[in-house]
């Protein structure tokens, strides 16, 4: 276990190699599962803000859901998550090509707003559990990102190499920094 601040980081981000495989997995993480994407209280404000423009890029199903139920939903802990369409697919999800995408994310490659997507989405394989004096930074395993571990693995890609991106963009460039040092100063 690693711990930078607050946080207490699973071995896992160094020792599982991951690297998405959006071509064989099609986006399931976006379809499967028993709730939306996990979000931030601040993010509910901001997918307000940026609906308008994004709803461009949904679907009718996604656009129905979010304009009878709002934004964001409740999972089964009381927390706030990405609406569903029937219980399965999550409303801000599009499908082109046979892969399943995030409509935000479309929007903001456009450069039409400048959210990529909810943070839990950026950050995934990796979840987040706040638990007030400290946070938990784990691995959440799968199977539907076995391909991702695969290519992973192939590639010689750490997870915390891979998610810099958006680690940096929910701790900070300075906590990365950290992790990085840790990491390449542990012998595993």
């Amino acid at each position: 276990m690693l711990i930078v601040d607050d946080c207490i980081i699973s071995d896992n981000l160094v020792e599982v190699c991951f690297c998405c495989d959006i071509d064989k997995c099609k986006g399931a993480c976006c379809v499967e599962g028993d709730c939306g994407a996990p979000l931030d209280k601040n993010e509910i404000p901001v997918l307000e803000k940026i609906y308008p423009i994004v709803k461009k890029y949904m679907t009718p199903e996604g656009v129905a859901v979010i304009e009878k139920d709002g934004v964001s939903s409740i999972d089964v802990d009381g927390l706030p998550c990405t609406p569903l369409v029937d219980n399965c697919q999550c409303a801000y999800a599009i499908v082109e090509d046979g892969i399943t995408l995030c409509a935000i994310e479309k929007a903001f490659r456009k450069g039409e707003i400048d959210y990529p997507k909810p943070i839990s989405c950026h950050l995934y394989p990796v979840r987040i559990e706040d638990f007030g004096e400290f946070k938990a930074v784990n691995y959440h395993e799968w199977d539907i990102c076995r391909c991702a571990v695969a290519k992973g693995k192939s590639s010689g890609v750490p997870l915390y190499k891979y998610l810099k991106k958006p680690l940096v963009r929910r701790f900070g460039e300075e906590w990365y920094d950290e992790l990085c040092e840790q990491c390449e100063g542990k012998s595993w």
